[in-house]
C-alpha cells in the first residue's frame, strides 16, 4: 500500500482511476440495459444456467429487494447526493484502494440515476431497469452489484484503518487510536 503525506495534493492518477471505474461501470451498465430492454421480454425469462444464473428483465420503482417502490424521487435524490459526495471527497483523495472503492459507487449511482431520470414514468420517477437473477436473491443489474462491491470494499478498508488519504490509523493494544505513521 502507497503511504503519502496528507499534506500532498490529490494524485491525478488517483482521481483519474476514480472516473475511469466510474465511466467503466457506468458505461458497461447503460449498454447491457440497452440490450436487456431491446432483447427480453419482462414475462418471459431466459435461463442462462437454470437455478443458477437467469436473466429477468424487471422493472423497479424501489431500491434494493423493492424497498420503498413509492420513493422514487427520494431515492433518486439519495443518489445525487451520493454522487455530489463522492465528487467532493474525490479531492482529499491519495488512496489507490479508495479510488477504486468511489469509482464503483459513483459509476453504479450515476448509472441507477440515469434510470431514474430517463426512464417511464418520467423524469426523477422512472423504473430502474433490472435482469441479473440469481437463486434466492432479488434482480439486479450491473450498476446495483457495483453498488454492493464497492460498499463491501468501503467497510473492508474502513477496517483496516485506510483513510482516504493513504495514511493508516492504528490502535494501540487497548483498542484506543494511535497516531498514524505517514
Amino acid at each position: 500500500m502507497e503511504q503519502t503525506s496528507p499534506q500532498e495534493p490529490a494524485g491525478p492518477r488517483r482521481v483519474g482511476l476514480l472516473l475511469g471505474v466510474a465511466a467503466a461501470v457506468f458505461i458497461a451498465d447503460v449498454i447491457s440495459k440497452a440490450i436487456v430492454v431491446a432483447t427480453l421480454s419482462p414475462d418471459r425469462p431466459v435461463w442462462l444456467i437454470s437455478g443458477l444464473l437467469d436473466l429477468n428483465l424487471t422493472r423497479n420503482s424501489g431500491a434494493a429487494f423493492s424497498f420503498g417502490t413509492g420513493m422514487t424521487v427520494v431515492f433518486t435524490a439519495i443518489a445525487i447526493g451520493v454522487i455530489v459526495f463522492i465528487l467532493r471527497t474525490s479531492r482529499r483523495l491519495r488512496s489507490l484502494p479508495w479510488a477504486v472503492t468511489l469509482g464503483l459507487l459513483l459509476g453504479g449511482a450515476a448509472g441507477n440515476l440515469t434510470d431514474r431520470l430517463l426512464r417511464a414514468p418520467g423524469v426523477f420517477r422512472g423504473d430502474v431497469v433490472d435482469w441479473i437473477q440469481l437463486p434466492h436473491w432479488p434482480v439486479f443489474n450491473v450498476a446495483d452489484s457495483c453498488i454492493v462491491c464497492g460498499g463491501f470494499l468501503a467497510v473492508v478498508l474502513a477496517a483496516r484503518g485506510i483513510r482516504l488519504d493513504g495514511s493508516r490509523e492504528f490502535r494501540d493494544e487497548a483498542g484506543q487510536r494511535a497516531p498514524s505513521g505517514g
